[in-house]
């Protein structure tokens, strides 16, 4: 029954997020709030652009990820297939979606299993931080070999489980789980939020775990507390979904609390365009991640579509770091910018 139930779970937010609107709808990433400046005289060729970043032990031709969707169920496996094949052939990273469904019935592994399919590429597993705590490390350990993974991110979704049907609403022994993993696996461990951002008082916590990575997820992008409010079961919960809707730090704000910590940061929630990249660049982010865009472009039109959106948002964040005059991504984050409004706000605040 519980294997059943998680995968219309996640047939569900395939669905939703494919076809339905789960984007914030008052709060922004803040992302607009960072002004890069205009260089008239760039003394720059577009060909000499070097976009090439090292991430968790990887070189990525572009500082992408496709970012974590899906996995447990036969159109999952199809999915993470294709995307495989993009990030392989593009140089990109490739996030995949919670293991869960592995640690309930082993045989569906092949639906996360794209190793095949993207040899080289960067690959991160995926398990939620409610699941690693009740797992054996070695249990962990296995789904990260499976996959061949070269990296675990571990997610936190508080807010979205309080809202979930299934919802797991117990949120103790998280960082010494996150401690535990850290000392006991021989990859990196990712913290990644899922969608309501990193505050500074979060980071703060995973660094004494010994997190040195995270993906912040911030609020702005999809909203997984809508996601589940649409699948709610009861007035209460909708109730509390619509309230809570769009809940969270923002993407931006989220990338500053954990650069200012010194954390390697992925940079995820609501990253749409090549300019959206930019600035979350310029913040100090290592590489950028996009999800639900590239899921609706994959509706839309399959891998071809799904490629044609991320190479659109290359040949924009090429554009932008010719236009600020920085040849390659460490310099876009030595590039002026002002920073304004609600950003200002956020980050002189904390």
């Amino acid at each position: 029954m519980k294997s059943k139930k998680l995968r219309n779970r996640k047939t569900d937010h395939l669905e939703l997020c494919a076809t339905k609107e789960v984007g914030f709808r008052q709060k922004s990433t803040l992302l607009e709030e960072v002004q890069l400046v205009h260089q008239s005289l760039p003394e720059l060729s577009l060909e000499e652009l070097d976009l090439s970043v090292e991430l968790l032990g990887k070189r990525l031709r572009a500082p992408l990820i496709i970012a974590a969707m899906t996995g447990g169920t036969r159109r999952a496996g199809k999915i993470n297939s294709d995307l495989a094949l993009i990030a392989e052939s593009r140089g990109y990273g490739l996030g995949l979606g919670s293991q869960r469904p592995m640690l309930q019935e082993p045989s569906k592994a092949a639906s996360f299993q794209v190793r095949d399919q993207a040899p080289t590429a960067l690959i991160l597993g995926n398990i939620g931080v409610a699941q690693a705590r009740e797992c054996p490390s070695r249990t962990l350990a296995s789904l990260v070999e499976q996959i061949g993974a070269d990296a675990l991110c571990v997610h936190m979704n508080p807010a979205m489980e309080l809202i979930q049907p299934e919802g797991d609403c117990d949120f103790r022994g998280c960082v010494d789980t996150f401690a535990r993993l850290v000392s006991d696996l021989s990859v990196p461990v990712v913290a990644k939020e899922t969608g309501s951002g990193l505050s500074p008082q979060s980071v703060e916590k995973l660094q004494r775990a010994g997190v040195e990575v995270v993906d912040v997820s911030g609020a702005g992008g999809t909203s997984w507390v809508g996601v589940e409010a649409l699948r709610a079961q009861t007035d209460e919960s909708r109730q509390l979904g619509e309230l809570l809707w769009d809940w969270g730090v923002p993407t931006a704000v989220s990338v500053v609390n954990a650069v200012n910590a010194r954390m390697t940061v992925i940079a995820t929630g609501g990253i749409r365009t090549g300019l959206d990249a930019a600035c979350a660049l310029a913040l100090g982010a290592g590489a950028v991640g996009i999800a639900r865009p590239v899921l609706q472009a994959y509706a839309r039109g399959g891998r071809g579509s799904a490629e044609a959106y991320l190479v659109q948002v290359q040949h924009e964040l090429e554009a932008v770091m010719l236009l600020c005059g920085v040849r390659t991504v460490a310099e876009l984050r030595r590039a002026p910018r002002v920073i304004t409004g609600k950003l200002l706000e956020w980050l002189s605040s904390e």
